[in-house]
C-alpha cells in the first residue's frame, strides 16, 4: 500500500527560528508523522537570520530558477534544503533577495511589521505548490502553520483547484496565538485579483487583518487544529462553531500520533460541505 503523502508548511521551525508553538509543532509534528509511516516534505521561507553555514544549506539546482509573477513583479525562486540529523528529516527553503534576504523575519528593528508582508506570503505558498509541482510529489494532505501560511488553502481550493497534481489535496490549518498588528497592505485586493482569486475570497479578506485571513483559512481548509492552548476569542468560536473535521490542542508527547490519524480521517473522509 502506497504510503500517504504529507506536506507540512510553515512559516517557523526549529532549529532555524527560536522557539515558538509555531516552531516546533512544525519541527516535531513531521518527525512524528514521518515516524507512523507517511511520507513527509518540509517547507519554510528562508528568512535572512537563518544561518546557512551553521545549518549546512545548500541550492537545489534541479528546483530553482523559476519566476513567479506577485503583482504584475518578476521574482526569482530559489530553494534552498537543509537536513535535521536527529529527526531524519530535511527541510526545503523558499529564497529569495527581495523577499526574504532582510536580517528580520516579521518586522523591522524597531519593530515594524514589513509593509510587504502580503506579498511575501503569497510568494512563499505559489512558491511552495510549484516546487511540489516541479518535485513531482503530489501530497494527500498540506498541512499549514502560522498567518503567512493563511492564503495556502485558498489558493490550493480556487487558483489550483483544476490543476491535476492539486486535485485530490486536503488541506488542514492550525489556529496559533501568533497575531499580526498591522493590517496587510492597502493594495492587497489589488494584487489578489491579479492572481486571479473569485471576487468573493477578494471581498472577505481584501482588509489583509489577522482574523479576516484566519477566518477564510478555516472557510477553505478541510480539518482544522488548534495549534496554541488559547487563541483569539473569534478564531476559538469560528472553531467551536464548525462541522468541519476538527483537532483540539493537545499536549507534545500525543499530538504527532493524533495528528496521524486525524491526517487519515481527513483524507479518507470527504469533509463536510459547507
Amino acid at each position: 500500500m502506497e504510503k500517504k503523502k504529507v506536506l507540512f508548511i510553515s512559516q517557523e521551525i526549529k532549529p532555524f527560528l527560536p522557539s515558538s508553538d509555531v516552531s516546533e509543532a512544525a519541527r516535531k509534528l513531521p518527525q512524528g508523522v514521518q515516524e507512523s509511516g507517511k511520507e513527509i516534505r518540509v517547507f519554510m521561507p528562508r528568512f535572512g537570520v537563518i544561518n546557512e553555514r551553521r545549518h549546512q544549506l545548500h541550492e537545489v539546482i534541479r528546483l530553482s530558477g523559476m519566476n513567479l509573477i506577485v503583482d504584475d513583479m518578476d521574482h526569482p525562486l530559489i530553494i534552498k534544503v537543509a537536513s535535521i540529523p536527529t529527526a531524519r528529516m530535511q527541510v526545503y527553503f523558499i529564497d529569495n533577495e527581495e523577499f526574504f534576504k532582510r536580517k528580520g523575519v516579521f518586522s523591522d528593528e524597531k519593530g515594524e511589521e514589513y509593509d510587504d508582508n502580503d506579498e511575501r506570503s503569497m510568494f512563499f505558498c505559489r512558491g511552495v505548490l510549484e516546487t511540489v509541482k516541479k518535485l513531482g510529489w503530489k501530497p494527500d494532505i498540506i498541512h499549514c502553520h502560522g498567518w503567512m501560511t493563511s492564503l495556502m488553502p485558498i489558493y490550493v481550493k480556487d487558483i489550483y483547484k483544476n490543476d491535476p497534481h492539486f486535485a485530490d489535496t486536503k488541506v488542514v490549518y492550525s489556529l496559533y496565538d501568533n497575531e499580526f498588528n498591522k493590517n496587510w497592505d492597502a493594495r492587497f485586493d489589488e494584487k489578489l485579483k491579479f492572481e486571479g482569486f473569485d471576487e468573493g475570497i477578494i471581498d472577505s479578506i481584501k482588509s489583509g487583518d489577522y482574523l479576516s485571513l484566519n477566518k477564510a483559512a478555516m472557510e477553505y481548509a478541510d480539518g482544522i487544529v488548534m495549534g496554541s492552548d488559547s487563541v483569539h476569542e473569534e478564531l476559538k468560536a469560528a472553531f467551536e462553531e464548525t462541522e468541519k473535521f476538527k483537532l483540539e490542542f493537545e499536549s507534545e508527547e500525543v499530538q504527532p500520533k493524533l495528528m496521524s490519524e486525524f491526517f487519515d480521517k481527513v483524507i479518507d473522509e470527504e469533509a463536510l460541505i459547507q
